[in-house]
Parts: structure tokens; sequence; C-alpha cells
């Protein structure tokens, strides 16, 4: 791992997400893509899972700022990316429809946690929660995919295991 490049990222997309996302929200419902949910379900797919778990609440933690609920993010995102690093050890996720479906699943768990734990906590949440929720990860799922490459090139990670040296 490239913990510079993984630093960099972090604070990129943190700052994307927090600043320049709203201008491709759906309007009305508040519904923009994670991009650190995003980062969360590629570093879990083409890291070891010690990096895996170092990188989600890394990633939870970055969320976390940029939220106005400190705690619930990092718990959520290290917890739903520690179990995908493990699935995909099971599970190869190689194909953008697999990356698709990674993405929406661990982004709805890790919605629900958070919403969850924010409740225990006793702040108060929105009333069409689980609208954002599905919508999100769903817009997350859409344009994933899609980020993985330009995001491979940057940590420069190898995908090809078994070709020619």
């Amino acid at each position: 791992m490239r913990w510079f490049r993984f630093a960099v990222i972090i604070l990129t997309v943190t700052v994307l997400q927090a600043s320049l996302l709203d201008i491709i929200a759906v309007t009305g419902l508040n519904i923009k893509p994670d991009l650190l949910l995003i980062l969360l379900v590629f570093f879990a797919i083409y890291c070891n899972t010690s990096e895996v778990i170092i990188t989600s609440f890394t990633i939870g933690f970055a969320a976390d700022i940029i939220s106005p609920a400190m705690g619930p993010q990092i718990i959520s995102f290290g917890l739903s990316g520690t179990a995908l690093a493990y699935l995909h050890q099971v599970i190869a996720i190689k194909k953008m429809s697999y990356q698709s479906a990674a993405i929406f699943i661990t982004g709805f768990l890790a919605g629900v946690v958070v919403h969850f734990l924010t409740y225990l906590k006793g702040q108060p949440t929105g009333s069409n929660v689980y609208t954002v929720v599905f919508g999100t990860s769903l817009y997350s799922a859409l344009v994933g995919p899609f980020l993985f490459l330009p995001s491979v090139w940057w940590m420069r990670i190898k995908t090809h295991r078994f070709g020619r040296h």
C-alpha cells in the first residue's frame, strides 16, 4: 500500500464530498453519490485484509469529519469494510456489475447502521432517511465502478496478477 497516495486521495475525496457534489445532487431529496463509500469498496476489493481494516476506519473517520454527527460512520464504515474484505476472500468481486452490487449493498447496510447509531445517540434524523440511504447507495453503485480505473492508476495497483513479468 502506498500510504502517502492513500492520504492524498482521502483528503481530495473528502473535500470533493463536502463541497462539490451538491452540483450533481438529485434536487429536493439531497441524494448524491458517496465517494468515500466508493473508495471503501475499492480498497476492500484491491487490498489485503489488514490494509482494508486500516483504510475502512480511516475512510469512516473522514466521513465523520464532514457529517454533523461524529462517531457513527467510523463504526459503520469500519465494520462494513472489514466484512467486505473477508467476503472478498471467498467471492471474487472483479466484474463491474459485482462491484456495483457490492457498493449498493455496503452503502445500504452502512447507512442503516449509521441511522441506528444516530438514533441511539438521541440525535435527530430526517424524515426520509431510508429514501436518502437507498438513493445514495443506488447513485453510488451507478457511478462507482467507473471511478475504480482512475483509483487503480493513482494507487499504482497491479490488477493482472497472473500475467507475464
